[in-house]
């Protein structure tokens, strides 16, 4: 098969640690309270991350880099999506698109939502779109516990593994 798609799914809820930082698709959001988590806890760049290691045949984030590991607390996200990125494209994958909706209450995502997926877009290497929507007071979400995000990614086979990352897919 040529063309592949995956699915990543992600959630974390906010942590009471008034000293943890917020970073959403790999944007710190000042002043809002962090999510809990053995990384920083980037909900989006966790579903991003499996949804590209899922269309790959790779597994899953907690196979990649397990939050049993000492050595990735606290880990920068965005870095292990870059790691996720390099090992799809070891396997011959490209990224044709990636797609995420973020559900949650807040913070609003509209104000930096260009900045997220120009972010995202340059870590993947190809286009990344993100939607913020609530979940209407229903549910966990909806009483602002915490964030969760989907992803979706379709990758496309290259036939030669060498060939340049940002070159057009076939």
């Amino acid at each position: 098969m040529n063309i592949r798609v995956g699915q990543g799914f992600d959630v974390h809820r906010f942590s009471d640690d008034p000293g943890r930082r917020l970073v959403l698709g790999g944007v710190l959001f000042e002043g809002e309270p962090g999510l809990e988590g053995h990384s920083d806890a980037d909900a989006i760049a966790h579903a991003v991350t499996d949804a590209l290691l899922g269309a790959a045949g790779l597994g899953d984030i907690g196979q990649l880099f397990p939050d049993t590991d000492p050595a990735l607390a606290g880990a920068d996200s965005l870095r292990l999506l870059e790691e996720a990125v390099r090992q799809v494209h070891e396997a011959g994958w490209r990224t044709g698109n990636v797609d995420c909706t973020v559900v949650l209450e807040a913070p609003k995502l509209a104000p930096r939502k260009a900045e997220i997926q120009r972010v995202l877009s340059e870590v993947v290497g190809a286009p990344v779109t993100v939607k913020g929507k609530r979940a209407e007071r229903l549910g966990a979400i909806g009483r602002r516990e915490g964030i969760a995000c989907f992803a979706v990614a379709i990758l496309f086979a290259v036939p030669d593994p060498s060939e340049p990352l940002g070159s057009d897919h076939p």
